[in-house]
């Protein structure tokens, strides 16, 4: 395992993560002892940064039960306060927030405590000033936001440091790029990518025949419908044709292709199953080169327009 820095000042912590969103029941129900087993063999690889979020429907309790037998000492625990859960991000709201997250993680103290989402109803100064009073109660360590662009961002620093954003970054999604990346490079804010297989679409995996049952969150998503589904099917076909050059697999180099950025910290890998740990790994430590790039932005300028979901 490779790590990175969190932040200017923060811990190391390794470059792949596990986003707990899979296993807390949004991409089709995982049984709690495949859930279990996924968490440890995840620890036990080396992804020992658990990512979750008050939202993750089952989630942080899933992972609660994951971490006894001293799992807890063997990671860095991330998770968010949710608006859609608990109303908004006022100073009441992330209190009842984060003994709700403490009592399903069973632990006393929160790694990175991230607010989940940008918030119109709640005064930004309101939200990091409740985030620093926990971390000053000892009840979180590292304060993150997820999802905010740099305009954002820079609202949140007027009150409150933080270590951390969580944007959604893959091959197909790449609106951080332009101005959100270099904002986190000159402010020392590290970058945990989200979402880096387009919730399957750079997996290989699927054929435009496929279709999601109605608990998977993709059967409502445009872009795993008819003919846009087709082409960006298309598109990861083309990709996959350099990973097999590479003797990659089309997850491993999608993960690896946000790698080559020293600026994006984690990349958070999502799983349903242990044995999907495994092929994770082998995006640790790839490198490519400046003819392989182009050829990626060649086949991406096919890319279909973007598909608000």
């Amino acid at each position: 395992m490779e790590y990175r820095q969190l932040g200017r000042g923060g811990p190391d912590i390794p470059v792949l993560g596990l986003g707990a969103w899979p296993i807390g029941g949004g991409m089709g129900q995982v049984d709690e002892q495949t859930a279990i087993a996924l968490v440890r063999a995840s620890i036990d690889s080396g992804i020992t940064l658990i990512d979750t979020a008050q939202a993750y429907r089952a989630s942080e309790t899933l992972i609660g039960k994951a971490l006894k037998d001293g799992y807890r000492e063997r990671c860095f625990l991330a998770t968010k306060v949710s608006a859609n859960v608990a109303g908004d991000y006022s100073r009441k709201a992330i209190q009842a927030a984060i003994e709700s997250s403490l009592r399903a993680l069973q632990t006393d103290c929160i790694d990175l405590y991230q607010i989940h989402h940008w918030d119109i109803t709640a005064p930004i100064e309101e939200s990091m000033e409740a985030m620093a009073a926990l971390q000053a109660q000892g009840k979180i360590r590292y304060i993150g936001v997820s999802n905010f662009d740099a305009d954002q961002m820079q609202q949140a620093l007027k009150t409150a440091r933080f270590h951390s954003n969580q944007p959604r970054y893959n091959l197909f999604d790449r609106e951080i790029e332009p101005e959100d990346i270099p904002f986190c490079e000159r402010e020392g804010i590290g970058i945990l990518a989200h979402s880096p297989l387009a919730k399957g679409l750079l997996t290989g995996k699927y054929t435009a025949a496929a279709t999601f049952p109605p608990d998977d969150e993709r059967s409502r998503f445009p872009r795993f419908q008819g003919d846009t589904f087709a082409r960006y099917l298309k598109v990861a076909d083309k990709l996959n044709d350099i990973a097999r050059e590479k003797e990659l697999s089309l997850v491993q180099f999608s993960i690896a292709w946000l790698l080559r950025l020293p600026a994006i910290t984690c990349v958070l890998v999502g799983a349903k199953t242990p044995q999907q740990v495994e092929e994770y790994l082998g995006a640790v430590g790839v490198r490519f080169t400046d003819d392989e790039l182009m050829r990626i932005e060649t086949i991406l300028a096919e890319y279909p327009a973007h598909i608000a979901e």
